[in-house]
Order: structure tokens, then C-alpha cells, then sequence
């Protein structure tokens, strides 16, 4: 097997890395690379087996501590107690595993949709291949975008940038190229070499990869600081949620068992405790990570439909929460197909020699793939056979400049050079007129009125620029001084159908659309106007620099066009909108983009996208189109509305049920129900909850964002809470005292009535409507009835008596559901007081 110490790397020249990993400056043959693929497969990172999934289903402290006071229970002769406890828990475990099972499957399967993939040499050839088959020895062919799948040593390079911030925090591109001696300093030995989890951000390389997977700088980091991710908002809340119900049931299960010993002399340690447990686990929502990863996968499922791949299943719930969504304009607002208007002389006419300079530009250009290279490119012009390349700046986001340097047929060597207007504008100090070549100064304001002419006609304006380097033809960006003006590129790019329409389709679901852009502010400025987005004022990068952190927090509610922003520009104002108080998302697609993704709430990037864009982001849209992302908010709305039913449902009955259990035990000569009788309670009211991911949401909660609201779960557990125990005590009441219950027969009565109004609470809570003016899904429908109609019939049958329960008269059962009736009623009511009181406060603030 082929192994490199951890410490050579850095200092191994070009030579020695190839022959220390067996390979060739032409990559190796792919019969070699399937070789060595079967050979580090097991050393590259593993998803988390079958295994593992249904190991973890045992985590949970609650389950581990009834495995123990089952073990217990069977070690005194109690074995047909211990064996249903221990079958109620192992149908717990097995439905949570299925089911999560499922959703991590159908996950894996919409990621491989989206799948990272490298450009290697392989039989001599460039081909590319998905990331997790690239093998050492593979000699990657790098461009600015791409992100680097192994540690490598560098072969070759060309003004090579390399964002490292994922390993070193260092916010500024990292300078490369390849060395022939080995370095001795660990700096100039770092400039060597290129990581695992890095990208491009500009220039070309060649690399021989000698670590992947495991064995790289990234691979050795530990999971923590490897794959966590910042908490979303609603994992957030699910996390003191659950702890709050950690705090809860501890002091419950601790007062129980204090008053229990203290205070009743009859008391049976085992039971109590094993009662207490069972209460314990009857209040925690065990089946919630279950019940959320099922619901999201569902989630992903229908955004996958709806042309959109989840990357992060969290960030589902931030789409539906997301009140702004920042865009580029290009190919979101635009066709994204550019077009070649005209190739224009200084003075404004048709010029084929600047066409000429432009379309060599382009075609000798080898940094990424951009529209507006492609559009040049595909022209045909006569006289591109007397020119040769000879050498190449590539574009990045800081210059916005593009060199290229063409040998001509009479040996002389030209600079020409491509970009945005203005930065063009700064290198050049003469300008190519009619009468010949004459001083800028004389022409700077009349070029710069053609600039603006041109914007405000919806065109996108390119300057074009040259010099002779024949004395110099090896260039770098230093070079691009003292250049001559040679004339403007202008390009459209129309604006797209339907995008107006998808606005206003994002607004009317409280998304506030914000274009940020590196175009000048007139062009943006009209495109925003004609696609009705645009406040009266644009915001421009040189504003943005001016500008404190304090005064753009207060300024980007305001503002809908950003424009001529630099690139880290961009991460700054969705962190002023996030402080704002903001749910943002951010629609990017370019190797500048990278930052603005991880920042915002949801980064969403286009499958046509560089793979560093696509890395970055939470969701990646398979059609570039603004559709297809309020399609896409309106599931995550459905979704969270979903997700957040059964903590509802959880914080209503299951805890009032509990609270009273537990009450009741401290006066009743007996316990109210049987430790194994709560556990099927508890999973039996739990099994319609697994399809509350297919219920139909209400139209009135998709037209607005929802965000994770203590306040309502608060609300939610104290009042519905209340009205539970109040009605757990009125059956109490009519059981004892009225019908006279025995021991088993008020266990067993207390047992239907309790689960009944677990079930039928769902239909109250699932709808901020009257439960009867909103129709269930079919699925959680036919679920509850089913389960309800068990908690009728299960007394009556062997299986019932193995539970302890006996048969009932049919009019206990017919008191039963009026009482069931009742409470159905009174929450109904109380449930719009608690909306209405929401309401209120909602307009207060």
C-alpha cells in the first residue's frame, strides 16, 4: 500500500512526489486507478453503517435506564413484565430505525444528484470523475472554482490562488507554485502544496495527488471541527426544548420516588421506580428525531420533485422561516445567456479589431468556464490563425481583469486585456482613437458618459485594453499598466420570463428579494426597476466601505440593489441582515460566492454551479430559476408546520396524561396504570405521529414564514396542560366514585380514555382553524382511527389481558367518549385564545 509520512509532504519536490507515489506527469492508466482504489476504499471516510443507525436508537438515557430495570425485573421472577417492556422498547427502536433508515437512504440517493466531481489525467487524458474515486497518484488538472479533493504537490501552476480558510481561518487567498527544490521554511513549503477541503479561487494548476480521504490535513481533523455545523434556528429550539423536558422529568421522577418512600409504607421499590421511569419516558418525546428526520426527508423528497436537492435536511426549516433572499442577477434575473450586442471603437462605432482583440482574449483564456468568454468564443472572425498564445494573467474578483498575451505572425508579442469598464479604465494612460493613439486624460470623461449611455440602455459594458510587451512578452498582473484603451464590449443579457413573476410570487410569501451584484449601479438599477424590486436607492460598494457595521444594519432594510459590490462585500451585508433580525437566504453560483453561502441562514447554489459553490451551499437548484425557490419555500413552510405538530401534541396531552398519573399515584391505593401499561400508551399514541409528515398544511400557514416560537410551546404546555389534568382528574373523579372501579378495571379505563385523548388531540392542534374546517391527511387520519379503535378493542382480547386490562360495560366505554367529547371541546377553545393571544402579541411588537 502506498503510504507518505504526514511530515514529507510540504518538502517534496515536483519529481520526488512522483516518484514517491509511482506516478507520471500524464496521471496513471485507469486499470492502476481502479487498483488503487479498491486499495484506500477502506481508509477513506465511511457513512454511518445500518449498524451504527440502529445502535443509536439506544443513546437515549431513558431507554438505557429501562433495559436496566428490565434486566432487574426479569432477575426477580417478574420475566412476563420484563419481556413486554422489552418488546414495547424493541418495537420503539426498530420503528425508529426503519424509519430513519428510509430517510437516510432517500437522502444519499438525491445527494448523488449532485455530485462533486474532479478533472484528472487519466491513459493521458483529462477526464473527470467524482471526488470520493480520485486515488493518490491521480495528477489533478486545477482551475479557479474547482475544490481540491486530496492533499497534492503542485506540478505546475499559473498565478495560482487557493482559499485555505477552511484549514488555517486565513480569510485572504493563499499564493501557489509549484517548487523543484525542496523548501526548508514551513511557509515556502506550504506554497508547494495544495489540501483536501480547499478551492481555486484563481489561475490553473496541475497537481499529483498523494493523500485522500482519511490520510489528509482535513481527514485528520477531529469531527467537531471537521463536519459540525452552526445550529440552525429551529435545531436551536428543538435543543432547549429538550432540555427543558430533561429538567421537568428529572424533578418528576425524583419527587415520585421521594414522596413514594417517604410517605406510602406499602410502596414496592421496583414498581415505583419502573412506574416513574415509564412516566419519564411517557413525557419525552422520544420518537422527536425520529418523527423530524422523516418529516424532513419527506420534505426533501418533495423539494427534489420540485427541482431542488437538500444538501443539509436542517436547512429545510430555514427556507420556510426565510423572510429575504439576496441574488446575484445574473442567470436568476436574467436569461444568463449572453450575447454579444456590439464591439464598439472609443468613439462609439463599429470596430472588428477590437472584436478581433476580444474573441483571442476569450479563446486563449483557461480559467473557469464564464457566459460571457463562451459568447465571444463561438464568433468567427477572420485573422485568429496569425496569432499564437504565449502567455496568460486569469481572471479573478479583485483585479476584474482578464490578460492574455498573442505571439503575432510578425514576431512582435501583445498584451490584450478584457474586464469591467472602470478597472480597465485605471490601467490605461492612452487611448486608441481614429487619428491615432492619444493621452486618456483628454478622453476619460467622454468615455465614461459612453459608459453610462450604454448601462442605462440595459447593456452590459465591457472595456477592452492593449499594450506590446515584446521586449517582456512573461507577464503578471503587475503588468497591466500604462495600457491602451481600445474600446468597449457590449453584451445582452435580457432579463427572464417569468422572474417579475416569481417576485412577486416570493412577496406575497413575505420574501423580500435583494439583488447584489458586481454590474454598475445603473444596469442594476434598471433591471431591478423593470422586475419590481428596486427601492428608490442603490447601495454601491464604495458606499459599503464607508459604511459602519452599526449604520448598514440599519441601511440594508432599506436598500434592494447592491451593486458594483466586491466579493467579501457580499458576506458583510447578509451578516447586517442576519443582525437585523433577518432569516436570510443566498442564491449563488460563482467561486466569489463561497463565503456569502456559509453565511447566510440558506445558501442555495444551481447544479451548473463551480463545486465550491455547490460545497458552500444548503440546497442545490436544478433549474437556475426564482420559481422554483418560492416552490421551494412553501414546502419548508409545509414542513416546519408539520414538525412542529407533534412537540404540540407532546406539550398538550402527553404531559398533562403524566403530570396527573403521577399526582394520582401519591393518593390512590394503587397505581393508576402499570409501568408496562404506560409504555404502550406511549407508543401507541406515537405511531399515528409518524404521518404527520404527510398532513396538509392550512394555505394561511404557508403564506407566512414561521420561526421557532417558545413563546407558543410555553403557552401551549401550561394551558393545554392544565385542561388535561382537569379532565384526568374528572375521569379520576367518575371512576372512583361513580362507577366504583376496581383496581384493573380503573387501569384499564383510564388507560382508553388517556390514549384517546392523546389521538384526538392531534386533529385540535394540527390547525390553527376550527379542527372540523380543516381536513387531516389521509394517512394520519386512517392512522388515528385505527389506534383508536385498538384502544376500544384491546381490553376484550388475550393480548389485553397480558397488559393487565380487563373487559368494560359498553356504557363505561359510552361515558368514556363523552368525557372525551368534552375535553375535545374545551381545548378547541382554548386553543384560540392562545392563537389570538400569539396575534396580539405579534402586533404589539
Amino acid at each position: 500500500m502506498i503510504s507518505i509520512n504526514s511530515t514529507e509532504i510540504e518538502y517534496l519536490t515536483s519529481s520526488q512526489a512522483l516518484q514517491s507515489i509511482r506516478s507520471t506527469r500524464d496521471g496513471l492508466s485507469s486499470l492502476e486507478a481502479e487498483r488503487r482504489l479498491a486499495e484506500h476504499a477502506p481508509r477513506r471516510r465511511i457513512q454511518e453503517t445500518d449498524l451504527g443507525l440502529f445502535l443509536r436508537q439506544f443513546q437515549s438515557p431513558l431507554v438505557l435506564i429501562l433495559l436496566v430495570a428490565l434486566v432487574i425485573s426479569w432477575s426477580i421472577g417478574e420475566r412476563l413484565d420484563a419481556g413486554i417492556v422489552l418488546a414495547v422498547v424493541t418495537m420503539s427502536t426498530l420503528l425508529g430505525f426503519w424509519q430513519e433508515r428510509r430517510a437516510s437512504k432517500s437522502l444519499k440517493a438525491l445527494l448523488a444528484i449532485i455530485q462533486a466531481k474532479a478533472s484528472v489525467l487519466r491513459d493521458g487524458n483529462e477526464v473527470e470523475v467524482p471526488n470520493e474515486r480520485v486515488v493518490p497518484g491521480d495528477v489533478l488538472v486545477l482551475r479557479a472554482g474547482d475544490t481540491i479533493p486530496g492533499d497534492g504537490v503542485l506540478l505546475e501552476s499559473k498565478d495560482l490562488f487557493v482559499d485555505e480558510s477552511t484549514l488555517t481561518g486565513e480569510s485572504y487567498p493563499a499564493e501557489k507554485h509549484a517548487t523543484s527544490a525542496g523548501a526548508s521554511e514551513s511557509g515556502a513549503a506550504r506554497m508547494g502544496v495544495v489540501y483536501e477541503g480547499t478551492h481555486v479561487v484563481s489561475g490553473t494548476a496541475r497537481a499529483v495527488l498523494v493523500r485522500t480521504g482519511d490520510d489528509t490535513q482535513f481527514g485528520q481533523l477531529s469531527d467537531r471541527l471537521r463536519l459540525k455545523a452552526p445550529e440552525t434556528e429551529f435545531e436551536r429550539g428543538l435543543r432547549k426544548f429538550g432540555e427543558m423536558l430533561v429538567r421537568v422529568t428529572i424533578y418528576l421522577v425524583v419527587a415520585i420516588l421521594a414522596i413514594h418512600f417517604l410517605f406510602k409504607e406499602e410502596t414496592q421499590p421496583l414498581e415505583v421506580f419502573t412506574f416513574a421511569l415509564a412516566l419519564a419516558v411517557g413525557i419525552t418525546p422520544e420518537l422527536l428525531p425520529v418523527i423530524v428526520s422523516v418529516t424532513l426527508a419527506r420534505g426533501a423528497q418533495r423539494l427534489a420533485r420540485e427541482h431542488v436537492i437538500v444538501r443539509r435536511l436542517s436547512s429545510i426549516e430555514n427556507l420556510g422561516s426565510m423572510s429575504v433572499l439576496c441574488s446575484d442577477k445574473t442567470g436568476t434575473l436574467t436569461e444568463g445567456v449572453v450575447h454579444l450586442h456590439s464591439a464598439l471603437s472609443p468613439q462609439g462605432n463599429i470596430s472588428p479589431e477590437v472584436l478581433l482583440w476580444a474573441v483571442l482574449n476569450a479563446s486563449y483564456q483557461t480559467g473557469f468556464i464564464n457566459p460571457i468568454d463562451q459568447a465571444l468564443s463561438a464568433i468567427q472572425v477572420t485573422g485568429l490563425e496569425r496569432f499564437r498564445k504565449f502567455d496568460e494573467v486569469p481572471y479573478d474578483f479583485i483585479r476584474k481583469r482578464l490578460s492574455v498575451v498573442v505571439e503575432c505572425d510578425d514576431s512582435t508579442h501583445r498584451m490584450i486585456t478584457k474586464g469591467a469598464f472602470t478597472p480597465v479604465l485605471e490601467c490605461c494612460t492612452h487611448v486608441a482613437t481614429s487619428s491615432g493613439v492619444e493621452p486618456m486624460e483628454a478622453w476619460r470623461d467622454q468615455l465614461k458618459e459612453r459608459f453610462e449611455s450604454y448601462s442605462r440602455d440595459g447593456l452590459r459594458v465591457l472595456g477592452m485594453a492593449y499594450r506590446d510587451v515584446t521586449h517582456d512578452p512573461r507577464i503578471d498582473k503587475n503588468d497591466e499598466v500604462d495600457m491602451t484603451f481600445a474600446g468597449f464590449l457590449l453584451f445582452e443579457d435580457p432579463p427572464k420570463a417569468g422572474a417579475a413573476e416569481a417576485i412577486g410570487q416570493l412577496r406575497r410569501l413575505g420574501v423580500r428579494t435583494k439583488v447584489i451584484t458586481g454590474d454598475n449601479r445603473v444596469v442594476a438599477a434598471r433591471l431591478g426597476t423593470i422586475m419590481g424590486i428596486a427601492s428608490p436607492d442603490v447601495l454601491t460598494g464604495e458606499d459599503l466601505h464607508r459604511m459602519s457595521d452599526d449604520a448598514l444594519i440599519q441601511r440594508v432594510r432599506e436598500i434592494d440593489i447592491f451593486a458594483e459590490t466586491e466579493p467579501n462585500q457580499k458576506e458583510r451585508i447578509l451578516i447586517a441582515l442576519r443582525k437585523g433580525g433577518e432569516v436570510v437566504g443566498y442564491l449563488g453560483d460563482g467561486i466569489n460566492d463561497a463565503s456569502a453561502l456559509h453565511a447566510a441562514d440558506v445558501g442555495i447554489s444551481v447544479d451548473s454551479a463551480v463545486d465550491v459553490a455547490k460545497q458552500a451551499a444548503d440546497m442545490v437548484l436544478l433549474r437556475h430559476d426564482l420559481g422554483v425557490i418560492a416552490q421551494g419555500v412553501a414546502t419548508g413552510r409545509e414542513t416546519f408546520a408539520n414538525s412542529i405538530k407533534y412537540i404540540l401534541i407532546t406539550t398538550s396531552a402527553n404531559f398533562g396524561n403524566m403530570m396527573s398519573m403521577a399526582a394520582a399515584s401519591l393518593f390512590l391505593p394503587f397505581l393508576p396504570l402499570l409501568p408496562k401499561q404506560i409504555l404502550l400508551n406511549n407508543f401507541l399514541s406515537d405511531l399515528p405521529s409518524l404521518a404527520i409528515s404527510t398532513d396538509n398544511v392550512d394555505p394561511e400557514q404557508i403564506e407566512q414564514s414561521r420561526r421557532w416560537d417558545q413563546r407558543l410551546i410555553r403557552r401551549f404546555m401550561l394551558l393545554f396542560g392544565a385542561v388535561s389534568s382537569l379532565f384526568d382528574f374528572l375521569t379520576f373523579g367518575v371512576l372512583l366514585w361513580v362507577l366504583k372501579a376496581t383496581e384493573a378495571q380503573f387501569q384499564t379505563a383510564w388507560f382508553i380514555e388517556s390514549l384517546i385523548t392523546e389521538l384526538t388531540i392531534v386533529m385540535v392542534v394540527r390547525t390553527r382553524r376550527s379542527f372540523y374546517r380543516s381536513q387531516p391527511g389521509k394517512w394520519l387520519a386512517l392512522a388515528t382511527a385505527i389506534v383508536v379503535g385498538v384502544a376500544f378493542v384491546l381490553p376484550y382480547t388475550p393480548f389485553g389481558e397480558l397488559f393487565g386490562f380487563v373487559p368494560l360495560p359498553w356504557w363505561w366505554l359510552a361515558i368514556l367518549a363523552g368525557i372525551t367529547m368534552a375535553y375535545l371541546a374545551v381545548n378547541e377553545q382554548v386553543k384560540h385564545v392562545v392563537f389570538r393571544w400569539l396575534a396580539d402579541g405579534d402586533r404589539a411588537s
